[in-house]
């Protein structure tokens, strides 16, 4: 979840390469029958999937998949929506709840229910009356600590929204632009939800105030400006609270080198937004069948549990397992901050505006 970086990101931030599938040939050159076999998923540029389990759909299906990475999530949901009449492939992977309406708005997907779509958790359905997405995978957006500075500083780290603006935590927060990063955004929906539409911009003039430190993207918050991550480390960064996402202290375990014995960062559970992310079918796809197979098999099992260590985030469907890393280090925060689709369309261009008016200006 994005600039939109998930996990994925994570790893490329401590030196990692993330995988991302091709077919053997570009479905949008094909004519005739070998059309039919090629299958284009456009993302943003975090999509990544084990080589076997992909290798194992396309055995499965004779589809070949071709992933085509187009940015952050907003540059990924607006390029798409621009060439939504001749699109660049056939199903698109990475809208959020932060950036559905704007999808569903301007007619992007065709309705389509899914394979196993009765095995989704039902509080992360969306248009459940046109089908038209699909959800796939789900994360919490949530402000990081550097363990070490605050037992070096005796400091106790904070916990909640309210605390962030306290003045033990004066010039310690780095967070991203909520106009340009999908953690921006989602760290400026909760605080929206937590304090209301008459609240939430009272407690950004305290938080500017108490010296937050704004940046475009995750990659620079979290691998350049954050004192707890192995990229920060290496940038001698100053900022021991970050947003960031609930599973970044596993990918620290994960990818650390030498690999820790315990998380080196940690997350302010109080401080919480739920993000969730859908998959939809094109419109005008020109392999919609290939389409519905993909969008089938990004909500089985298999490629359920692969997400965790190859995207960090959490699976939607019942009884999709995830590694132990993630319980022990990453858990889901019990009672995120969450709001419905609805009002973060009709709110979210004015908050966002007046975001900026407040933090940037």
């Amino acid at each position: 979840m994005s600039t939109t970086k998930k996990f994925a990101a994570v790893a490329v931030g401590l030196g990692l390469v993330t995988l991302s599938a091709c077919g053997s040939s570009d479905s949008g050159s094909d004519t005739g029958e070998s059309k039919s076999k090629n299958i284009t998923l456009v993302s943003h540029d975090s999509w990544a999937v084990s080589k076997g389990v992909l290798a194992a759909f396309e055995k499965q299906s004779g589809y070949q998949v071709k992933v085509l990475p187009n940015g952050d999530a907003g540059q990924a949901v607006n390029k798409a929506i621009l060439t939504k009449d001749n699109p660049q492939g056939d199903v698109f992977f990475g809208v959020d709840n932060t950036l559905l309406s704007r999808a569903l708005d301007n007619d992007l997907f065709q309705s389509y229910e899914a394979k196993g779509a009765d095995s989704i958790k039902p509080e992360y359905l969306a248009d459940k009356d046109e089908h038209r997405v699909t959800p796939i995978d789900t994360g919490d957006i949530c402000v990081n600590y550097d363990k070490a500075y605050f037992s070096e500083h005796k400091l106790t780290p904070p916990a909640s929204f309210d605390d962030l603006i306290k003045p033990e935590y004066k010039n310690l927060l780095v967070t991203e632009n909520a106009s340009t990063s999908s953690p921006g955004l989602g760290f400026l929906l909760g605080t929206a939800a937590k304090y209301g539409d008459g609240g939430w911009q009272g407690y950004w003039k305290k938080l500017k105030a108490n010296g937050v430190k704004v940046v475009d993207g995750w990659e620079q918050a979290y691998n350049d400006e954050f004192s707890g991550s192995a990229g920060g480390k290496k940038a001698k960064a100053d900022r021991p609270l970050v947003v960031s996402y609930a599973s970044s202290p596993p990918a620290e375990v994960i990818y650390g080198d030498p690999k820790p014995a315990t998380a080196p960062t940690g997350v302010a559970t109080g401080t919480c937004f739920r993000q969730v992310e859908y998959a939809g079918l094109l419109s005008n796809a020109r392999n919609a069948e290939g389409g519905k197979a993909l969008i089938d098999f990004l909500l089985t099992k298999t490629f359920q549990e692969d997400m965790p260590l190859n995207m960090f985030v959490y699976p939607v469907v019942e009884g999709a397992q995830v590694p132990e890393e993630f319980t022990e280090y990453g858990p889901q925060a019990e009672d995120p901050e969450t709001m419905d689709p609805a009002k973060i369309a009709d709110n979210r261009d004015d908050w966002v505006k007046s975001w900026t008016s407040l933090v940037l200006k």
